[in-house]
């Protein structure tokens, strides 16, 4: 049996990696399924005041997600929490969930995405935003489609808009 190659050796430094634009958070790339042998991805997200991630689960990855600034508050299935600094939580693949800033400042998370390749969707989604005119109305579920990920508008979605003075996701 031959055993996987040696994933290179990556260093990111501090401030490192390249940056886009998600709607209403941001994303740092910071380790790229290449470099783990595709077991892991990780990203970067900062949360502006009143951000909120539209609602939406996963078909293929599980993420784990460690606070580093600020509170971010999740909801996943029925349960939901506010973490600040330091916390972690993980979101299981096929369970509806979504993440918010809970705070009044800026608030800032690592996202560890396994298996790695959903990187690319924030990629991919980070280069529509940037190239210009907003994308057309089927542009965003198309995207969806090809990594699995599925939005959904549950009923408890105003309360927590509403408790938290958040700013509505774009629909998809």
């Amino acid at each position: 049996m031959t055993e996987p190659p040696v994933p290179p050796l990556t260093v990111v430094r501090p401030g490192e990696g390249r940056e886009g634009d998600l709607g209403p958070i941001g994303v740092a790339f910071k380790l790229w399924g290449a470099d783990t042998n595709g077991a892991v991805s990780v990203v970067e997200h900062p949360f502006p005041v009143g951000a909120l991630v539209p609602p939406h689960l996963h078909t293929r990855e599980d993420e784990y997600s460690i606070v580093t600034e600020g509170e971010i508050g999740f909801r996943s299935g029925d349960r939901e929490v506010v973490l600040g600094a330091g916390g972690y939580i993980t979101k299981p693949r096929g369970e509806l969930h979504t993440m918010w800033n809970a705070g009044p400042v800026p608030a800032r998370m690592i996202e560890v995405i396994s298996p790695a390749g959903f990187e690319h969707c924030f990629r991919e989604m980070a280069e529509m935003l940037a190239d210009g005119p907003p994308p057309t109305e089927d542009a965003i579920p198309a995207l969806a489609a090809k990594y699995g990920l599925q939005f959904g508008q549950p009923d408890w979605l105003p309360d927590v808009i509403a408790r938290y003075g958040l700013t509505p996701p774009f629909s998809a």
